[in-house]
């Protein structure tokens, strides 16, 4: 994976832990679709789960970039081997939360929390650290949070 500063194109990093929420899968690929109709090259970062699952559910490569293992992509930014303009945390349980901490210090661009799932609102309310958050109650239904992500790409 080479930087962003380095490419001269925009980056975007998905950062999925494991696909325990239906609406996971859907929202990552719609994203990936968003992105990529405006230039940005996604790149996800995950579980093996959840790596599996977007290559299969996109197994001609429409919307997928890159895909990668989660660690070894936090090793690869934390040695300023990575970088990314936009970055998305699909959160819906506490070890989310520090991984979008974790992105919001290590990486240059912008970071987003994408939190959904049974527990959206108090999981929202534990992140104190400086990233946008887009929270939706969501498990089965991605069309709340589809919605919230096409009212805020027009900054990217």
């Amino acid at each position: 994976m080479s930087m962003p500063s380095i490419t001269g194109e925009k980056v975007a990093l998905l950062v999925l832990g494991c696909p325990e929420v239906p609406v996971q899968t859907s929202i990552a690929l719609y994203l990936m679709h968003i992105l990529r109709k405006k230039g940005i090259r996604p790149i996800v970062a995950g579980t093996k789960a959840a790596r599996t699952l977007l290559d299969i559910a996109d197994i001609d490569r429409h919307y997928l970039g890159d895909l990668v293992d989660l660690d070894q992509c936090i090793g690869e930014i934390a040695e300023k081997r990575m970088d990314a303009d936009l970055c998305f945390v699909f959160i819906h349980k506490d070890s989310g939360i520090s991984y979008a901490a974790t992105m919001s210090s290590l990486l240059q661009g912008k970071v987003y929390a994408l939190v959904f799932g049974d527990k959206a609102q108090e999981l929202s309310q534990q992140i104190t650290f400086s990233v946008g958050v887009i929270t939706a109650r969501v498990t089965h239904n991605p069309t709340p949070l589809k919605n919230k992500i096409d009212a805020l790409a027009g900054e990217w």
